[in-house]
């Protein structure tokens, strides 16, 4: 059995038989409406996509189509190896290629030169402070005397 629906002029919902109304407008044109919120809506001259409850809404901000429709494939990105600034491919390659261990061998070896640099500019800051600051005492000391007058 197949019942005859008709579809609201305003929120494109189907009014079954028995439901509905019809507004007959001034140019004569005949409007099939579901409800009276329908109408008061098409009396107010509202756009019916700026309405969040009416399928022309629904269809403007791609709603409820999921169940449908089947999401489009997305291309996987094939990945390209470029030299980088200071490398070129070959050294990557062989960097990537290079088991961790031998690689936190030389990362130790490294920090263990920084910090001997390290050391030695420390020790040489400290030798060279003590000599400045006994100059710096000695001139405190000749000053002190310039800027008096005796009476």
């Amino acid at each position: 059995m197949v019942i005859k629906t008709e579809l609201c002029a305003f929120s494109q919902y189907r009014i079954y038989p028995g439901n509905g109304m019809t507004l007959i407008k001034r140019d004569g044109r005949e409007v099939i409406l579901g409800s009276a919120k329908a109408k008061s809506m098409l009396v107010q001259r509202k756009k019916p996509a700026k309405l969040v409850w009416t399928q022309a809404w629904r269809r403007a901000n791609k709603k409820g189509l999921s169940e449908t429709l089947v999401k489009k494939r997305t291309r996987k990105v094939n990945k390209i190896q470029r030299a980088v600034v200071g490398a070129s491919v070959e050294d990557i390659k062989k960097k990537a290629a290079q088991n961790t261990a031998f690689r936190s061998a030389q990362r130790d070896a490294a920090m263990k030169e920084v910090k001997e640099k390290k050391k030695a500019a420390a020790a040489e800051r400290k030798k060279a402070g003590k000599g400045a600051s006994q100059q710096k005492a000695i001139k405190q000391h000749n000053g002190g005397k310039r800027g008096k007058t005796q009476r």
